[in-house]
């Protein structure tokens, strides 16, 4: 039986894993995109990103899941994902990089905005460009500035994960729970929180370092 159990929850924690890598990949490139777009001297598309931002942070992501999978096929009567475990992990990455990517833009805005205006003044007595300025001198210290909030919000989707099982995804949480109900066991649901426990543990070493290594930017 054991063996079984650490079978089970070893294929859920690999597509853990999955939903945390691409979520990743797509959301922290789309979170600088929707912060620049927020902080965009275009009034219209600055307000529209904002209200969006509200909207996605001012509701639970599980919300967000059942709509994103439910909503085209209810609603439009067209399945957009497919069906299946494939079309509920698409889905799933689809929900949950929208999701992430509004709170890392919130995450990037903050950071671009503490950083003093007469840097960017500087940059362009020194005859830099505005982009120069920005990946050259802003964004180093950026970056510096938003790895504790970022590593907290990167932790926290870890456990968020354990969501998608709302959809019948059969991500970690599922392969534990569905012992309780076919074999009437609790203790595979234990071993779950060894493999979060674990997976966090190593997030937050590695953030340290992380932060050590941009000790050079403290002023």
């Amino acid at each position: 039986m054991f063996g079984s159990v650490l079978s089970a929850l070893s294929v859920g924690f690999l597509k853990t894993l999955e939903i945390f890598g691409l979520t990743l990949v797509g959301a922290i490139p789309l979170g600088l995109l929707i912060c620049l777009g927020s902080m965009s001297r275009l009034q219209p598309l600055k307000y529209v990103i904002r209200c969006i931002v509200w909207v996605i942070r001012g509701t639970p992501l599980m919300l967000q899941l059942l709509v994103i999978y439910y909503g085209p096929g209810l609603i439009l009567g067209d399945n957009w994902w497919g069906s299946g475990e494939h079309g509920r992990f698409v889905a799933t990455i689809a929900a949950f990089i929208i999701n992430y990517a509004c709170y890392f833009s919130e995450i990037f805005r903050g950071g671009i905005q503490s950083i003093p205006v007469g840097q960017n003044e500087a940059g362009y007595v020194l005859g830099l460009t505005k982009s120069q300025i920005f990946f050259r001198i802003t964004l180093l210290q950026v970056i510096k500035r938003i790895v504790p909030p970022m590593s907290n919000e990167i932790i926290t989707l870890v456990k968020d994960t354990s969501l998608s099982r709302i959809i019948a995804l059969q991500e970690l949480i599922w392969a534990g729970q569905s012992f309780m109900k076919s074999a009437g066991i609790i203790w595979p649901l234990f071993f779950t929180g060894i493999y979060y426990l674990a997976f966090s543990g190593l997030l937050t070493i590695l953030f340290n370092r992380i932060e050590k290594k941009l000790e050079f930017f403290r002023v």
